[in-house]
């Protein structure tokens, strides 16, 4: 019986194994190593693989019909096309949310679960590793939260070559604590009532952006780095830059006229729903890192959540990711060791689809390498393909995380320069899914 050992049960492991466990023979097995219980981290709560902590939103989904193509949502099309497990149980566990696919947190999880522990092909080992084993093919995929006993076995391949950054998770609130005499839904421009709003005068903003800033916060050990990945910048954070940073941000008011007014207000705070029931919601790009009890007081101050009651408060936590472009190659091997394959986060990619797509990617190849068959590049015009192509001629001495997004494709190959963007999209999409399909067909 021929091996593959995968570290790490997150989206990216699980993904991993689900490619190699539904397209091997019956002479391969998957291994897959999860610590949780036994060993849990500062933001996981559950022992269930693929467990998400930051947000329930899994990003935008591609309208085609009204031409709304984003980075985001050629990836979900992509992963579509490879039959992923992590794609399919968020669509059997959605919830809504605009344009976007977001999903039951709890209900994700256990569906994840059921489908890795049911499959006959994947053992699932509720142990923690320390060590990457020396013989055999490995997937690391532990993510931005890796053992340090792990992270000091792969130093001790690839030298101190890692970044270490913070990245924060938002509170969620339960949906009948909120105040509907101030709070109101709607979706931006109309688009939908997939939010809740809490509008706030300049007045309220202003006390709230003073409270907020002066707030004491739940400093990590060694917070003096100050590595913070743009896409999940504490509300505390992004406030010390200026005080109206916020109101181009998550609280910008643009397109959510209050109805009891029919104007904008001066800044408005959205919650999204997080489960299937309707009955939490999360505070849209409020990532902190306060004291649980300071939380509480400043929140408050915004409309409608005066009386909210916070069902989980959010969490500050270290991450970890390697300098990809300095040890990983084109199929996500470590460069000085080509049994050593890593996924997920830990890769340098930022975002849960993201991290899914690169523990497909690295499913697929450790599969081939085992079976002695070609190991394929994905195509540099596909999303999965641009991502990888990112982390292989990123800068090594500047390198941060990045999510999927159309500045990282390939130029379109055209006389004329498009000025349309949303053109431009939809030809990037169609290129991008031609060259993941003739993918998919030769492998």
């Amino acid at each position: 019986m021929k091996i593959i050992n995968i570290i790490g049960g997150g989206l990216a492991g699980s993904e991993a194994a689900w490619q190699i466990a539904t397209r091997c023979g019956d002479d391969v097995r998957v291994r897959l190593y999860e610590m949780r219980p036994d060993f849990m981290t500062p933001a996981h709560k559950t022992d269930s693989l693929a467990e998400i902590v930051c947000s329930n939103s899994l990003g935008s989904e591609n309208k085609l019909e009204q031409n709304k193509i984003s980075a985001a949502g050629i990836l979900k099309e992509e992963l579509a096309l490879g039959n992923s497990l992590i794609l399919n149980c968020a669509e059997s566990s959605r919830v809504p949310a605009g344009g976007a696919l977001a999903v039951d947190r709890v209900k994700f999880s256990q569906l994840v679960t059921q489908k890795i522990s049911e499959h006959k092909n994947i053992e699932l080992v509720r142990e923690k590793v320390n060590k990457i084993p020396a013989d055999g093919i490995c997937i690391i995929a532990t993510g931005p939260l890796s053992a340090p006993e792990l992270i000091n076995s792969l130093s001790e391949k690839i030298g101190e070559n890692y970044i270490a950054f913070f990245d924060a998770v938002a509170p969620v609130i339960a949906k009948e604590s909120i105040d509907f005499n101030k709070a109101y839904v709607a979706g931006r421009y109309s688009q939908g009532d997939d939010y809740i709003n809490c509008p706030l005068s300049k007045d309220e903003y202003l006390k709230f952006y003073n409270e907020l800033v002066n707030a004491e916060r739940a400093l990590p050990h060694d917070f003096e780095k100050n590595l913070y990945f743009e896409g999940c910048m504490p509300i505390e954070v992004l406030a010390d830059r200026g005080v109206d940073t916020m109101r181009y941000g998550p609280m910008k008011p643009v397109g959510l006229p209050d109805p009891k007014t029919g104007r904008e207000p001066w800044a408005v705070v959205q919650l999204r729903q997080d489960n299937l029931e309707g009955s939490l919601y999360n505070i849209v790009g409020f990532q902190t890192g306060l004291k649980w009890g300071e939380q509480k007081r400043v929140f408050a101050l915004i409309p409608g959540l005066e009386n909210a009651e916070i069902m989980r408060y959010g969490v500050m936590h270290r991450n970890t990711s390697l300098n990809a472009p300095a040890v990983l190659d084109k199929y996500l091997r470590l460069k000085d060791f080509n049994n050593i394959f890593i996924a997920g986060q830990l890769t340098g990619v930022e975002g849960y689809m993201e991290s899914t797509a690169m523990g497909l990617a690295a499913g697929i190849n450790a599969l081939n390498l085992l079976n002695n068959k070609e190991l394929k590049p994905w195509p540099d015009e596909s999303a999965i393909g641009s991502l990888i192509r990112y982390l292989n001629t990123a800068s090594a001495k500047h390198f941060q995380p990045m999510n999927a997004n159309l500045g990282i494709f390939p130029a379109l190959d055209v006389k004329i320069k498009i000025k349309d963007k949303k053109l431009k999209a939809r030809q990037i999409r169609d290129r991008a899914i031609e060259a993941a399909q003739k993918f998919w067909e030769s492998i």
